[in-house]
């Protein structure tokens, strides 16, 4: 497969690299620094599940000298969708094989999709949830943390199209996790009451969450969160079961003691949140729906005058 990795940071360097390393064709946008870095030395990846490192990498801070591709791993930050987003029209096509294009959103929040929707149009769009810990150490560098990397991804009218199907045997002859579910709608939300409540409160406390979870009144806000997502969630359609719950519940219990979120670690080093799609996002769908949601309402109180990049 044509493949571009649009937004080289941690989790797109990593699954880019992993697909370049089993033979995919694939394109990584990346800026500054680190496109100079790629150029120069290549893409690294250090892992406990093996290091790898693309070199020559095809890396571009322009789509156009890129061109049409099968698939686009859209991975940028959440307030970049829009100016990311329309930069990712030249990798389209309308056909081919698998049929239009597909950009795969392996951001955070549940709004990703449909704002890609309005710039690419519906056909093109495809949802997606990234598995895993990683961040770019220096500048041509991802370093991956811990053992979780898996992608689930599925068209959001719940079809298996080609085009999914060849990206997750793609996935698989890269050596990751790969899974189509049966509704990916509730795979986004699914992520969504884990990360919004762990990202908010390990940024709101400045603790890790081992500690959250052994001091009780944080654990009962740590709880008091998911439980508001759970209820935004039933009031968009969307439903708890065991599928939802269990798996919540299983991550907060066995993720370990000294992991903290990515929101919480922007907040420390000053720069911009991801807050106004998380925790901000819960508590404006859950006002328009009649739910609810005082822990997410705090959150975003205490946290709104550090969104934009003020040093905590």
């Amino acid at each position: 497969m044509k493949i571009a990795i649009m937004g080289t940071g941690g989790v797109g360097g990593y699954f880019g690299a992993r697909l370049a390393a089993a033979g995919s064709d694939v394109a990584f946008i990346a800026r500054g620094a680190h496109l100079d870095a790629i150029r120069a030395g290549g893409l690294r990846v250090t892992s406990a599940k093996g290091d790898v490192t693309i070199a020559p990498a095809k890396a571009s801070d322009d789509p156009a000298e890129i061109g049409p591709v099968d698939i686009v791993l859209f991975a940028t930050k959440l307030w970049a969708v829009e100016a990311s987003g329309a930069a990712c029209k030249p990798l389209l096509k309308t056909e081919g094989p698998t049929g239009p294009t597909g950009v795969v959103s392996l951001q955070n929040g549940v709004d990703a999709e449909s704002r890609l929707a309005d710039l690419l149009g519906p056909a093109h769009v495809v949802g997606g949830v990234a598995a895993i810990a990683a961040v770019i150490a220096e500048p041509g560098h991802i370093q991956h943390n811990g053992a979780m990397a898996a992608l689930e991804f599925g068209e959001l009218y719940g079809a298996v199209s080609p085009r999914v199907r060849a990206l997750k045997e793609a996935c698989e002859a890269a050596g990751f996790g790969a899974a189509i579910p049966p509704d990916i709608n509730r795979s986004i939300w699914r992520k969504m009451a884990l990360l919004a409540s762990f990202s908010g409160m390990t940024a709101l406390t400045r603790k890790p969450l081992g500690e959250i979870r052994g001091d009780p009144e944080l654990r009962a806000m740590l709880d008091a969160a998911v439980e508001e997502v759970f209820a935004v969630a039933a009031a968009q359609g969307i439903p708890d079961g065991e599928d939802m719950r269990g798996f919540v519940t299983k991550a907060i219990e066995t993720l370990p003691d000294a992991m903290t979120s990515s929101m919480a670690e922007d907040l420390m080093r000053g720069n911009r949140l991801e807050l106004p799609w998380l925790s901000g996002a819960i508590v404006r769908l859950g006002a328009a729906g009649g739910v609810p949601t005082p822990t997410h309402a705090g959150i975003v109180e205490a946290l709104t005058p550090y969104q934009d990049g003020a040093a905590a």
